[in-house]
């Protein structure tokens, strides 16, 4: 099975699982995550690749990671997930990138990212759920983080961490890549 359709159909899965298990309808999921009824049941049907975005503000509507969500064999307690099974869900032909290294539900979601940006490109984020923190680590580069409308140069070698309930977005205002490691913990759904 190919990789897109192993994930497609892994999406499709998880969502209606964790709906199912969160006593959701598609209508309550769908006023959470702020997607439509007919997308929801798109991805119930296996019948569509949702943007990034989309999966990011399912996963965030039921409490779970991304990593949860695309999930496609439950593992042991201790997972190795090879640097070739890491899954980018970002990219842009200019080069830049996200790849989602790891997560695990504790007792949130909790995922580690691999980001590349490539020179004057960003990536905006909607805000998460209240008490969502993000932590970020330049290690090539410098990053531009703006948060709420303020911006803040994160050079390489430093490390930022923010609330992530607000909008927020990562740029690469310089002329060469800039390289992050992140780490996004997302609390549990009430």
């Amino acid at each position: 099975m190919a990789d897109l359709e192993l994930l497609t159909q892994s999406l499709a899965r998880n969502v209606k699982r964790w709906r199912t298990e969160r006593g959701f309808t598609l209508d309550t999921l769908a006023a959470r995550a702020g997607v439509s009824r007919g997308m929801l049941i798109q991805i119930e049907q296996a019948r569509t690749n949702p943007s990034l975005g989309t999966v990011v503000k399912i996963g965030d509507a039921l409490g779970v990671s991304i990593t949860t969500l695309l999930d496609y064999e439950q593992g042991p307690k201790v997972r190795i997930i090879p640097a070739d099974q890491a899954v980018r869900l970002w990219h842009t032909d200019a080069g830049s990138y996200n790849r989602l290294l790891a997560g695990v539900e504790a007792p949130g979601p909790l995922e580690m990212w691999e980001w590349r940006l490539m020179p004057g490109e960003s990536s905006p984020s909607d805000p998460h759920p209240s008490g969502t923190v993000e932590l970020v680590h330049v290690t090539a580069g410098e990053l531009t983080l703006t948060v709420d409308g303020v911006e803040y140069r994160v050079p390489a070698g430093a490390s930022a961490s923010f609330e992530a309930g607000a909008p927020h977005t990562y740029a690469n205002s310089g002329t060469v890549p800039m390289d992050m490691v992140m780490a996004i913990s997302v609390p549990p759904v009430q």
